[in-house]
């Protein structure tokens, strides 16, 4: 049957198409892609950058937490990075760096005239087109802020941190912070999702225009083709074997913070293995596992300039890879089991969460690495803390990495995956993994 609202279909505007079996079919051709052309002539709305207004006017913050650093976006006036140290007995120590702030030329200027001032953008977005940016490979408009005047970097001669704020419509949003990205040194890319923006047509998440074409069988045909039929028979049986799924393997809904249009990115997020089905059997899970803690199968991961590979028990890599220039690489760390022994007497290789029952397990594993490439600020070896930690997800073969520096050439690489969940129980007091029995 053919819809009877929405995109026209007519009857003189179709193709006869033959299957392999010589069966016979008349396909419906749909007459237009979209229908989004005349709303977006016609709007004489608010602006973006006036649709926005609320969120500057309110002196509302967002808010980003990671295993180490917190983002914080105040909008409308600065973006900034920053840990809490809370030792017992003493003050709390705050390391931070802005990101961005708002440049302001008049201090007593309203929220809405320092945006116009340091961005502009209303009048620039309606000379050009407007921006896209690639959110789980669905090209999306946003609309831009720039702020500068950040923490200066001493990576580039203490020139001063500067961020790209990017609006982005989600009508489900309460301006969450979709991700944090460093895009080339001290350069910043924030993704904010708001439902400001989805009163502009232009800005509205749509989703690609595509129509369904609607196929009716000939006469001496049958009603689906033989080969469809079979097909689909076939993906039913496929099915069957997992269709019994642990209670704990089932995504959980409270995770799902946004509808399917935006499912949360985590930064850095890496596709491990491309496999058919979400689960696999015990048996490569156990080779994977194995091959990991051997050093063989190394993890990848990173967003931005700066890509890092991890080899447990080997070293940990920082790279970035130019079709013109080739690959640059720094060692960050390599791995000497006295050495890290010597450091967890002194640090904690393992933390700990209570369970509902009482029990204790282990949440997060700590191993250093030294003698790294030696660090043109400090004239010393670089030198990480790798800290492995269980993080359940859809895909039992996904990684999230990120890196961080605390202090100069002293880092710490967060490494969070599925595959950590099924070994962090066997670690001794040194925080050293075994091959799970």
């Amino acid at each position: 049957s053919q819809p009877t609202t929405g995109v026209l279909y007519k009857e003189d505007n179709y193709i006869i198409m033959t299957t392999v079996d010589k069966e016979k079919y008349k396909c419906l051709l749909p007459l237009i892609a979209s229908g989004n052309e005349e709303e977006e002539k016609d709007y004489k709305g608010p602006t973006p950058g006036e649709l926005l207004e609320p969120l500057f006017k309110q002196s509302s913050c967002s808010y980003r937490i990671e295993s180490y650093w917190t983002y914080e976006v105040c909008h409308g006036k600065h973006i900034r990075q920053y840990h809490e140290e809370k030792e017992t007995g003493q003050k709390i120590n705050i390391q931070e760096y802005y990101l961005g702030n708002m440049i302001m030329k008049n201090p007593l200027s309203e929220p809405e005239e320092s945006q116009e001032l340091s961005c502009g953008c209303d009048l620039f977005l309606s000379l050009t087109q407007i921006p896209t940016k690639n959110i789980e490979g669905q090209m999306t408009p946003y609309y831009p802020v720039e702020l500068g005047n950040g923490t200066p970097c001493s990576l580039r001669q203490n020139l001063p941190r500067s961020s790209t704020v990017m609006y982005i419509c989600h009508p489900e949003a309460k301006h969450e912070i979709l991700s944090v990205a460093e895009v080339t040194t001290c350069e910043y890319e924030v993704v904010i999702l708001t439902p400001l923006l989805c009163n502009h047509p232009k800005y509205r998440f749509r989703a690609s225009p595509v129509n369904d074409i609607f196929c009716q069988s000939l006469p001496g045909s049958p009603l689906k083709p033989h080969n469809l039929e079979q097909l689909e028979k076939q993906q039913e049986m496929l099915k069957m074997p997992f269709r019994r799924v642990k209670e704990e393997e089932m995504p959980s809904t409270k995770e799902e913070k946004f509808s399917s249009i935006h499912k949360p990115v985590a930064v850095g997020s890496h596709q491990l293995l491309t496999v058919g089905t979400t689960h696999i059997s015990k048996l490569t899970d156990e080779q994977l596992i194995k091959e990991f803690l051997s050093g063989s199968y190394c993890f990848h991961g990173g967003v931005g300039w700066w890509k890092y590979e991890f080899c447990y028990g080997k070293y940990v890599h920082q790279y970035h890879e130019d079709k013109e220039s080739g690959k640059t690489s720094v060692v960050v760390g390599t791995w000497s089991k006295e050495e890290h022994i010597e450091w967890s007497r002194k640090n904690a290789a393992r933390t700990f969460y209570l369970r509902e029952d009482g029990t204790q397990t282990v949440r997060m594993v700590s191993h250093f690495y030294g003698n790294g490439d030696v660090c043109d600020l400090t004239d010393k070896p670089r030198q990480v803390t790798v800290k492995l930690k269980c993080k359940e997800s859809d895909s039992p073969h996904a990684v999230t990495i990120y890196m961080l520096e605390p202090h100069s050439c002293q880092y710490i690489l967060g490494v969070e995956s599925p595959v950590i969940c099924k070994i962090l129980d066997t670690a001794d007091e040194y925080g050293l993994l075994s091959v799970p029995s």
